[in-house]
């Protein structure tokens, strides 16, 4: 018996040696952080570094069978955050109830302290959620809204947002008002002045896209919560496709209500989410689920979702940690560098048309483009079939293309292969 008892205590012991972050070795990191900090060299100098870059996809475990440019719907993760994941499952199913929620859950902090860093704010300002999706329905179902009340949102918003205010409208009897935007935007006062004319002494919510998923357009968030907060209406920010894509701060913009996918820019672990409720914001919003009343002005009344995947939660973590070495202001440029190096190779194509408008910071990663002759999704089946280009058609009644949006792992030589796809296609 003594013997056995040993030997548990043995395997316990070793179970959670491996708990503290990193998880495993970090492979690629020190060699891209070495790189990165040489003296003198500066982000304006590595964001066109293709030695650098090259260090990057390496990271990466991507198939050579196909060009993913769907990086806005989700983003591969690196090895690193593949293999934390992988070694958490092994722990976890050595004795789930017991190393889930005894030892894993209690881990959970140490995953909102960096994602608080990132977003500039606390961590028990921040509930780890699945998706997006998730986050910001949390939301939209979580204010008292009587029969009448108002919500102004735009005809671009992310059709589950949409889905769920329709929901409230017939079950609750609220008027959704839809505000038309621009395709192209290219003057974002245009959007700002729809948003303060739709607003009616009945209007008691305003949602709005950080960065619209159909174009990549990013709005002018900061304005809209300026203008919602000077007339105490609350305004939900749905920032899906900006959270670890551009550097901001829930302050810079703004927010207290934003939602967002990890699995998108910050590639994360697939099936995680987060949601920011600033702090004297939460005990106004009901929880999507049931919550016991001693919680109510706890971030953790949102979490109450059942059993989870805490070692997806978890390694996060190492997601943050990549995501860190490389930085997020030079993340934002390489992606903005990628999309002006393709879009600048075929934008005076005869036929060519973009839905998305290019000046300085109103755009990153996305771009849609459409072709004369071809329905989106035409194009989108032309760039598969013939060069294993893997985008997203787009087909809305006021957008009409192909989404296209690569990563930081995104080769030159894919997007030239776009780029001579698009010239074939056009002749």
């Amino acid at each position: 018996m003594a013997s056995r008892r040993s030997f548990i205590q043995h395997l316990s012991k070793a179970s959670l040696a491996g708990l503290a972050l990193p998880y495993l070795d970090t492979h690629q990191l020190p060699a891209i952080a070495a790189y990165k900090n040489r003296a003198g060299y500066t982000d304006e100098e590595l964001v066109a570094d293709e030695r650098f870059w090259g260090r990057v996809q390496q990271a990466y475990t991507v198939s050579p069978n196909l060009i993913n440019l769907n990086n806005g719907g989700v983003s591969p993760q690196v090895q690193t955050v593949q293999d934390a994941e992988d070694q958490l499952n092994r722990q976890a199913n050595q004795g789930p109830a017991y190393y889930m929620w005894r030892i894993q859950d209690k881990q959970r902090i140490n995953v909102k302290r960096p994602l608080a860093r990132l977003g500039g704010c606390s961590p028990d300002e921040i509930a780890l959620l699945r998706n997006a999706t998730e986050a910001l329905e949390n939301l939209l179902f979580g204010f008292d809204l009587q029969p009448g009340d108002e919500v102004i949102t735009t005809d671009q918003d992310y059709p589950s947002m949409l889905a769920a205010l329709d929901q409230r409208q017939r079950r609750d009897g609220i008027v959704v008002k839809k505000i038309q935007v621009p395709v192209p935007l290219t003057d974002p006062q245009v959007l700002i002045d729809r948003y303060a004319a739709a607003i009616t002494p009945k209007t008691k919510l305003l949602l709005v896209c950080h960065m619209i998923n159909l174009t990549g357009q990013i709005l002018p968030v900061k304005a809209i919560t300026d203008l919602g907060r000077s007339k105490g209406i609350p305004v939900i920010v749905d920032g899906a496709h900006t959270f670890g894509q551009i550097p901001f701060t829930m302050d810079e913009i703004g927010a207290d209500y934003f939602g967002t996918s990890l699995h998108k820019w910050l590639c994360a672990p697939f099936g995680t989410g987060m949601l920011y409720v600033r702090k004297e914001k939460i005990a106004s919003v009901w929880p999507l689920m049931g919550s016991v009343e001693e919680e109510w002005d706890s971030i953790t009344k949102f979490e109450h979702i059942g059993t989870r995947s805490l070692p997806a939660e978890l390694a996060i973590g190492e997601a943050i940690a990549f995501h860190e070495t490389i930085g997020t202001a030079l993340k934002a440029r390489r992606l903005r560098y990628l999309t002006d190096y393709w879009v600048s190779k075929v934008n005076e194509l005869p036929g060519v048309h973009f839905n998305t408008a290019f000046a300085r910071e109103q755009y990153g990663a996305i771009a849609n483009i459409r072709i004369e002759g071809l329905t989106p999704q035409e194009l989108q089946r032309a760039l598969f079939r013939d060069y294993r280009l893997f985008t997203v058609a787009i087909d809305h009644p006021d957008v009409q293309g192909v989404r296209v949006s690569p990563n930081i792992y995104t080769r030159l030589s894919d997007l030239d292969l776009l780029v001579e796809a698009i010239h074939q296609l056009v002749g």
